[in-house]
């Protein structure tokens, strides 16, 4: 059978392919194959034999916290967590201001209040509606935690709470702290510890309005 032009043509095209396709495959292969080192694997490169490097000190993980943990990492960004038992200052680290209060009154009442009640008694709108109750920031127990606990309660999470890393920025988080010991101030002071001098405007203004 004698094959025309054309056909032969044809033929020789297709064996062209096949060859190119073959030389592809083992190019891609090699890539596969190239030299690297599996998990836990020796190496003769560090003085250890170990392949595996340590951490640097202080490293800590991109996808880390339990949020992070529930999203399967996709939610882990390291700037908004602390490695385990590393607390950035025992007490708020810049002076407390109205400004600074207010903030943390605002940032209260959106990611705190749900639970823990506007007053802080753990009595909030979620609670009523069947969640259990959180402690109460006016306990001796949280009146007597320093303010790094809080802080780091709003970072990791703590029992039942998740963790509001990436909802809180860290300065929004020491606002918070700075709201919650107002308020613990607020339900636990005497008359002792009030300035004579708001006392005396706040009578003078009673006194006021009795006699109009």
């Amino acid at each position: 059978m004698r094959l025309n032009r054309d056909q032969v043509l044809s033929l020789m095209a297709t064996a062209m392919l096949i060859f190119l396709s073959s030389g592809c495959e083992n190019v891609m292969q090699n890539m596969y194959d190239q030299p690297k080192y599996k998990p836990l694997s020796k190496s003769n490169l560090f003085s250890d034999d170990q392949s595996a490097r340590p951490l640097v000190e202080e490293t800590v993980m991109f996808s880390a916290g339990s949020f992070a943990g529930s999203s399967s990492g996709r939610e882990g960004k390291a700037a908004f967590y602390l490695p385990k038992g590393k607390i950035p200052s025992d007490k708020i680290p810049f002076p407390i201001t109205a400004k600074l209060l207010k903030r943390g009154q605002e940032r209260f009442n959106i990611y705190c209040a749900p639970c823990h009640g506007q007053t802080g008694y753990g009595d909030g709108m979620i609670v009523h509606r069947g969640f259990p109750s959180p402690p109460s920031y006016h306990s001796s127990r949280l009146r007597d935690a320093p303010d790094s606990h809080f802080y780091n309660v709003i970072t990791q999470g703590f029992g039942r709470m998740f963790s509001y890393a990436t909802r809180v920025e860290p300065q929004d988080r020491w606002a918070i702290v700075a709201y919650i010991r107002a308020l613990q101030l607020s339900q636990n002071t005497t008359l002792q510890d009030i300035p004579e001098e708001t006392v005396r405007r706040q009578l003078g203004k009673k006194n006021d309005h009795q006699t109009e």
